[in-house]
C-alpha cells in the first residue's frame, strides 16, 4: 500500500466517524425536543414523571388550591402557601404514588434540590408546601427536620421530577 492510499483510508474513516457523531447528536436532540412542551410560559414549573414532561404550573395556577400555613421555628414567621401534595393531586391520581416514590424539587438558578418521598409529602404534619417568595417565585418550605430552616429551603423552584421505582 502506498502512502496516498493510507491517507485516503484515514480521511474516509474520519468522515464516517464525524457523520456518525453528528447523526447521533441529531437523534438525541430530537428526543430532547420532543420532551419540551413549547406551550410552557416563562415562570411555569414543569413536572417530569420518570423523565417525561407530564404537566406544568405557575404560581397563579395555585389560587384555586386550598391554602395552608405554619409558623417557622427559626424566625417565628408565618409561611402561607399550598401543600405540595394538593398541587400534585391536581395533575395526578393519588394511586399513582407509592410510599417510596421520589419527588425531587429543584432550583437550577440556586443549584439546590431536595428529594422527598411521597410518604413525607403526603403526611400533613410535615407541612411540605410552596410559599411565594418576595419576588413572586415559589420556595419549598416544611416542618421536616431537613427542610425547616431558611438555609435548607429550596427557593426559586423551577422544576419538579417524580421518580417511581
Amino acid at each position: 500500500m502506498n502512502q496516498k492510499f493510507r491517507v485516503l483510508i484515514a480521511v474516509g474513516i474520519i468522515i464516517l466517524l464525524t457523520g456518525a457523531v453528528v447523526g447521533l447528536e441529531f437523534i438525541r436532540g430530537q428526543r430532547v425536543a420532543a420532551q419540551i412542551d413549547a406551550s410552557l410560559q416563562p415562570g411555569d414549573i414543569p413536572i417530569f414523571w420518570n423523565g417525561n414532561l407530564r404537566s406544568a404550573f405557575s404560581p397563579t395556577d395555585l389560587e384555586s388550591i386550598p391554602s395552608a400555613s405554619f409558623v417557622d421555628s427559626e424566625e417565628g414567621k408565618t409561611q402561607d402557601g399550598w401543600l405540595l401534595k394538593d398541587i400534585l393531586m391536581v395533575y395526578f391520581n393519588e394511586n399513582q404514588f407509592k410510599e417510596d416514590t421520589i419527588i425531587k424539587v429543584i432550583s437550577t438558578s440556586r443549584e439546590k434540590s431536595i428529594e422527598l418521598t411521597w410518604l413525607e409529602v403526603a403526611n400533613p404534619e410535615n407541612m411540605v408546601m410552596f410559599d411565594l417568595s418576595g419576588r413572586g417565585t415559589l420556595k419549598l418550605v416544611s416542618l421536616l427536620e431537613r427542610l425547616d430552616t431558611r438555609d435548607e429551603w429550596i427557593q426559586d423552584v423551577d422544576k419538579l421530577e417524580i421518580i417511581t421505582k
